[in-house]
């Protein structure tokens, strides 16, 4: 039993497939203005979604995590699951994620199109977009940009809303900076797997400014969130000192002799500032 949820929670990417549920439920609370037991429902089904999504993506790129040292760990590449049972599972979690967002009244059309738009995204272009370019995730960070406009439109908002749009386009600035980082920290496994890198693109400064630049504009876009939103005190406080936080920690990048160090920092510091927008929003909205 123990190997077994050992390769499931392997399969689900679960840090990542957690983070979308909370974008899901940043987006519904933001409209609905309150904690409220049918949101369980949207947030049920994206998570199964998004963690068929997860294993679905490990059964497409299994020859490639095979050749790397991050991925070479996971179920299919360590031979703890046959890629064939990978892919049954994957598939049970997405049909099921979908029959479970099925029930969601009133607005399930609107929530079934969003999802699946993600789900066609990361699996049908990102996935195979990677291949080919190192800037594979320009496009694909629209991905991580869907989950909060799934909540609010299942919360009954419109999708095209200003401030959900808003949210949105924070996340997706925010992927940038993080698989950059990602891609930086590990361009010898990327090469090593055959993947297009960015090492062989620029040069260790050019990769700094341009690393400083994607944070910078993602704090901005971080606290323009809590203009429109418009958050309040004290959790507008909480947004702008995060978001000089991740600025003022970023500026390190740019001495040269302070930016390998600080990489292997940075990429939680992100993933940490992504989680604290979303959670202040949250906390203003339901209070």
């Amino acid at each position: 039993m123990t190997r077994w949820i050992g390769i499931l929670v392997g399969l689900a990417k679960l840090p990542i497939s957690a983070l979308v549920v909370v974008s899901v439920a940043a987006g519904y609370i933001l409209f609905a203005e309150r904690l409220e037991l049918p949101m369980l429902l949207p947030l049920a089904g994206v998570f199964l979604v998004a963690c068929g999504a997860a294993a679905l993506n490990q059964v497409q790129d299994a020859r490639f995590d095979a050749r790397t040292e991050r991925t070479r760990h996971r179920p299919i590449p360590a031979g703890r699951i046959e890629p064939r049972w990978a892919l049954f599972i994957a598939l049970a979690w997405i049909l099921t994620g979908f029959n479970v967002l099925a029930n969601v009244e009133a607005h399930t059309g609107k929530v079934l199109a969003l999802t699946a738009l993600a789900l066609l995204w990361y699996n049908g272009l990102y996935t195979y977009l990677k291949r080919v370019t190192a800037f594979a995730v320009i496009p694909g960070a629209l991905v991580g940009a869907l989950p909060p406009v799934i909540g609010w439109a299942a919360a009954g908002g419109v999708a095209t809303d200003g401030t959900i749009l808003e949210l949105a386009f924070f996340l997706f600035l925010w992927q940038i900076p993080h698989f950059w980082l990602l891609a930086v920290m590990h361009a010898a496994d990327f090469e090593r797997a055959g993947l297009p890198a960015v090492t062989r693109l620029f040069n260790e400064a050019q990769l700094a400014r341009i690393t400083f630049a994607w944070l910078a504009a993602t704090a901005t876009a971080g606290l323009l969130v809590g203009v429109l939103a418009p958050a309040r005190f004290p959790w507008n406080v909480g947004l702008l000192a995060a978001s000089i936080w991740l600025v003022a920690s970023g500026w390190r990048l740019l001495a040269p002799e302070r930016a390998g160090a600080w990489r292997q920092g940075a990429f939680l510091r992100i993933n940490l500032y992504a989680l604290a927008v979303l959670l202040l929003l949250t906390a203003d909205a339901a209070t």
